[in-house]
């Protein structure tokens, strides 16, 4: 498991694409948190970072996670993978962690804003790092769901495309703007079931410093859940 997960993790940063993804998603955060006002009323706060996250993380996971079962497929090399002594659930799992360590050195990268804010102001330390956890969980689940489309496939565009398209589907599903929009269309009953299945959702909670046990039984139901999706995939 370590040599596949080594291989997977380094894979990153041995070709230039790493780098780009990971410079575009710490730009992409901070400009966004800058542009919805970072440092507004002489305040700095990292609300704004934390209440555009998991948008950017909806387009930045399927762009890391494609390639990890696709490419295996697309260039014959899964089966020499498990000529190896290693079974499909271990290969599946040392993927998904190199795969969710390097997602984790991204986000990382955006900890500059919390200490150009410690800085200008005395922030909640409390509020950034539960803010910074319900950030990892929502990764973890993006990042089983993508690897499950991955798997799906040999075409590593169809996999991007299929995974962000479940991975934005599953953030609106529970928006504010969603439920603005059916608010005289479906019963309000309904509203409240779907926010219960919103990234959005559980992880405003913990970006104001709430870590909700049913937010992150939410996310630990739903990661366990695609990577047995992908485990089936993969040995079938």
């Amino acid at each position: 498991m370590t040599p596949v997960f080594k291989k997977e993790f380094l894979g990153y940063f041995r070709s230039p694409v790493g780098y780009v993804i990971l410079a575009a998603f710490h730009f992409a955060v901070i400009a966004l948190a800058l542009y919805f006002g970072y440092y507004r009323n002489s305040q700095a706060t990292l609300f704004t970072l934390f209440v555009r996250l998991p948008w950017v993380l909806a387009i930045f996971i399927p762009a890391v996670g494609m390639r990890l079962w696709s490419e295996e497929k697309r260039s014959g090399s899964i089966e020499l993978l498990f000529t190896l002594p290693i079974s499909p659930r271990s290969a599946v799992v040392a993927k998904f962690l190199a795969a969710l360590c390097f997602i984790c050195v991204g986000l990382c990268l955006t900890f500059s804003l919390a200490i150009t804010t410690s800085y200008l102001g005395d922030p909640d330390w409390g509020v950034i790092f539960s803010g910074y956890i319900g950030a990892a969980l929502t990764s973890a689940a993006f990042l089983a769901i993508t690897a499950a489309c991955s798997a799906l496939t040999k075409n590593q565009v169809i996999a991007l495309v299929l995974s962000i398209l479940i991975c934005v589907l599953s953030t609106l599903i529970g928006s504010d703007w969603l439920a603005q929009f059916l608010a005289n269309k479906v019963p309000t009953g309904m509203l409240d079931v779907l926010r219960l299945f919103s990234f959005e959702q559980h992880f405003e909670a913990m970006s104001r410093g709430l870590i909700d046990i049913s937010a992150i039984s939410f996310y630990v139901t739903l990661t366990l859940a695609f990577l047995g999706i992908n485990m089936v995939v993969i040995e079938r």
